[in-house]
Formats: structure tokens, sequence, C-alpha cells
């Protein structure tokens, strides 16, 4: 009996599952990190201009960590900068805006 072939989800799916251990962006202020990958959803919150959230995979110190973040700033940032991914950055906050530098 001939075995049928399916589809792998993973050659269809748009759909980025980035790994990592959670922080905060407290926990990054000021510090150089290398950004690896980001995904942009709508929120359920939408408390920001866009109403999108930023999901960003980042490596601090060796290890793959994960922020989550309604930033309008950074998912601009994201966005008009991801084709040079990967890339080092300083994530910066000022006055009540965090940005990349």
């Amino acid at each position: 009996m001939e075995q049928q072939q399916y589809q792998q989800f993973k050659d269809f799916s748009d759909e980025k599952a980035l790994e990592g251990e959670k922080l905060k962006m407290d926990d990054i202020l000021n510090k150089e990190i290398l950004i690896k990958d980001f995904n942009i959803k709508k929120s359920r919150y939408s408390k920001n201009e866009t109403g999108m959230y930023l999901m960003l995979q980042f490596e601090l110190n060796g290890e793959t960590k994960v922020l989550f973040t309604g930033s309008d700033v950074l998912i601009k940032q994201l966005q008009k900068y991801k084709e040079h991914i990967p890339f080092m950055a300083i994530l910066k906050k000022i006055n009540k805006y965090y940005t990349l530098s």
C-alpha cells in the first residue's frame, strides 16, 4: 500500500516561532544586543498608534532571548531596517520612547 505524502506546515506557513527566554525592556536597556529576528502582530490591547506588538528575538551574552513590546518606534525601526538583520544595537529609553541606537 502506497503511503500518502502530506504537506509540511513549515512549507506553507508564514508563522515564525521565536524561541528564547523572555526578558523585559528594563533588563536590556543600554546594553548591546544582537538583533536576530522579529515578528509583528496585531495586538488585542492596542494602546499604541499602530495597534500592533513586536516580538523581538535577540542575543545577549551569548544567549538567545525574546521580548514583547508595543513600542511604535521600535516597530517602525525594525520594519525599516529588517534587511540588515542580524545587527548589533543598543536599546535606549529617551523620555517616554524606546529606540535602537
